[in-house]
């Protein structure tokens, strides 16, 4: 069984980190790490932010936790996007060599 990869974004809010957001990256762990590795913010002092981006596995239904940054809101933004145009290629990219 292949894993599933995807980028979550958590806030920080008086009772905890709360998830927001999910974007599904697909099965392929390179490319993946490849993204997460483009993207904006900082894994140093994770304690002291209030928005996250934290690349996940899911394996058999399970999360588990691979990196994650801490990120402005403006980072936040950039990376959105960033993982918009990302996705939009690779789905194009896919549809294209399919045929369809």
């Amino acid at each position: 069984m292949n894993s599933e990869y995807r980028i979550a974004l958590h806030g920080k809010t008086p009772t905890g980190f709360e998830t927001y957001a999910e974007f599904h990256i697909g099965t392929d762990r390179a490319a993946a790490n490849r993204l997460f590795g483009q993207l904006k913010g900082s894994p140093d002092h994770i304690e002291d932010g209030i928005l996250f981006m934290e690349l996940q596995s899911i394996h058999r239904g399970l999360p588990i936790d691979i990196r994650m940054i801490r990120c402005t809101l403006d980072e936040l933004t950039e990376n959105c996007r960033a993982i918009t145009k990302c996705l939009f290629n690779l789905f194009s990219l896919q549809e294209t060599q399919s045929g369809r």
